[in-house]
């Protein structure tokens, strides 16, 4: 009975200290002393370092990250790889974490209760006075008695002999390829091999323009995702042309805001790196720690940048953190400045929410009827009643152009056609306002926001002419005629850039459309003008014809640009 008596007495001391942190007797093994053999499957939790190299001294961040299920026990130790004994010293700060003396020094963390844990931190200091390579960051976590990890471990951090960045830099921190900071530096800029074989089979594959193989052609913005049958891992890759960066989204909704990002893209230094970011509205999203990530490739040539990585973070948005969970798929290209990201120039995204464990090929999404009429009311201003409403004014007032009993149907019509084009233009402008909420897409709202104003004062200022034989009246005509083609350049600028971001072609035909379009319209302004200035006969009979051949030239010039509208509403309509 007394034998009984002092087992259960050495088992409740040892549970006691156990849930204090106080666990000198782990500092070789790192095992908690529960005659129970720790979990053999992959844990959910991660071990990450700021930084993926150091000096003699240096100080790296530490985390211990858990993935949704918390912990309540720890242990944390920095050793070399493959070695058995820890190195260096810890600080920690907060009342969740204690330092362990093992080998003599405070070369250990471990916890202060059995509260549970979803983050640690601390921070490490290299030795002064130690050859080696490398060293990694190794941890044990406990759920529970019977249930607990051994061993898990970061990913190498490599001894450097130059400088590395201060503790206290408040730059974003360069780090290994699993890290819990935001930011992991590529180890290889060389070619990365990314093509759309498997896509449906083996891996879910997001592309513009659809369908296309970026191993073959250089303008293909291309996602995929394979998961593993083994355990949480998602391998993912991202390519495509920009001068910045390129990011991928996993979100609930198809609009910005709660989305778990992945952003690669040049750093300050013209490096690649990969980030792990979360947003939270319509603004820069906020980096993250990167998390469990590791196996990350890597290549940046001909202004083409393609990532490769494997991640075992679950997916984190505001209704699921499982991996397996369908998501809407978002893929964003744009600048970046001294390392930080830009407004994106351009996005795509699915058009039904995914579940990326079942490989399978994704449409992308359509543009929202609020878009698509904006698109349709801006072409309708701009190249049929604005076209036909400045070449009313320039060319039919003249009488020469039009029949003797229609001397001054040109004011009204130009009036008719550039109140409608003005109208247009503004319900254009609010519904995408409505719709966007804000700027989006690059050079695009800011052309828009020009014509607005420009077009908005044009018939304002017209109201307060002065009269025809007034000496200023030549400075009116020449300022309004001049604002109104700075109006008409803006506006097909505008519209090329808008087309460009809604064009999922992989001929851009959208585009050559338009293109089109505008060689049609300055053929016949060439046409027009010299007519304009060819007429010969002063006498009824030949001013008669002169105006046949005008109208004539006119009703070419509304079905031609009748053609070419209609060709780019079907196109909007099915974008």
């Amino acid at each position: 009975m007394d034998r009984y008596i002092l087992i259960i007495a050495c088992v409740l001391r040892v549970v006691r200290c156990y849930s204090s942190g106080e666990v000198t007797e782990a500092c070789d093994d790192m095992a908690p002393q529960h005659f129970v053999t720790a979990q053999q499957s992959p844990a959910p939790f991660s071990v990450t370092a700021d930084r993926s190299s150091f000096k003699e001294g240096d100080e790296i961040t530490v985390w211990l990250l858990a993935d949704s299920t918390p912990f309540i026990g720890f242990m944390l130790q920095a050793r070399a790889v493959n070695g058995s004994s820890p190195l260096g010293v810890f600080t920690v700060t907060g009342g969740e974490a204690q330092l362990l003396t093992c080998n003599g020094q405070p070369s250990a963390v471990s916890h202060t209760s059995a509260s549970a844990k979803l983050s640690i931190q601390g921070t490490w200091r290299a030795p002064t006075s130690y050859g080696f390579n490398s060293i990694q960051f190794s941890a044990s976590f406990v759920i529970d008695f019977s249930t607990f990890w051994v061993g898990v471990t970061s990913y190498p951090v490599t001894f450097s002999g130059t400088a590395a960045t201060p503790a206290n830099s408040t730059s974003i921190p360069i780090t290994s390829t699993t890290s819990a900071s935001s930011t992991a530096v590529f180890p290889s800029q060389s070619s990365l091999s990314i093509s759309s074989a498997g896509c449906g089979s083996s891996k879910v594959c997001f592309r513009q323009p659809l369908n296309c193989d970026p191993g073959v052609s250089p303008d293909c913005y291309f996602l995929s995702a394979m998961t593993s049958i083994r355990d949480t891992a998602i391998h993912l890759e991202m390519t495509g042309p920009s001068d910045g960066y390129i990011a991928i989204g996993f979100s609930d909704d198809q609009m910005m805001g709660n989305d778990d990002i992945f952003i690669c893209g040049r750093d300050s230094n013209g490096i690649i790196q990969l980030q792990h970011a979360y947003s939270t509205g319509r603004r820069r999203p906020d980096i993250v720690p990167l998390g469990n990530v590791s196996d990350v490739k890597s290549s940046m040539k001909d202004d083409i940048i393609s990532c490769s990585f494997t991640t075992r973070n679950p997916i984190s948005i505001p209704r699921s953190v499982r991996s397996s969970s369908p998501y809407y798929l978002m893929f964003a290209h744009g600048p970046t400045s001294n390392g930080e990201i830009g407004h994106h120039t351009s996005t795509f995204l699915s058009d039904t929410k995914m579940d990326i464990s079942r490989p399978q090929g994704i449409t992308n999404a359509t543009q929202p009827p609020i878009i698509k009429a904006h698109g349709a009311l801006m072409l309708i201003a701009w190249m049929t009643t604005g076209s036909l409403g400045m070449i009313t004014a320039r060319y039919l007032k003249d009488r020469a152009n039009i029949p003797p009993h229609w001397p001054h149907v040109w004011f009204l019509v130009h009036v008719f056609l550039m109140t409608l084009t003005v109208a247009a233009t503004i319900i254009a402008f609010i519904l995408s306002f409505t719709q966007v909420g804000g700027w989006s897409g690059g050079a695009h709202p800011v052309l828009g926001w020009v014509v607005m104003i420009l077009a908005f004062f044009q018939p304002i200022v017209a109201m307060f002419r002065c009269g025809p034989h007034n000496r200023w009246r030549v400075l009116f005509n020449w300022s309004h005629a001049l604002n109104a083609v700075a109006i008409k350049v803006l506006a097909v600028v505008a519209i090329f850039t808008g087309l460009s971001l809604i064009d999922s072609s992989e001929d851009k035909w959208l585009l050559k459309v338009m293109g089109g379009f505008v060689g049609w319209e300055a053929t016949l302004y060439i046409l027009l003008d010299v007519h304009m200035r060819c007429k010969c006969s002063d006498n009824e009979e030949g001013a008669s014809e002169s105006a046949c051949k005008a109208l004539l030239l006119l009703v070419l010039f509304f079905l031609g640009n009748m053609a070419f509208l209609v060709a780019l509403l079907v196109g909007i309509a099915m974008s």
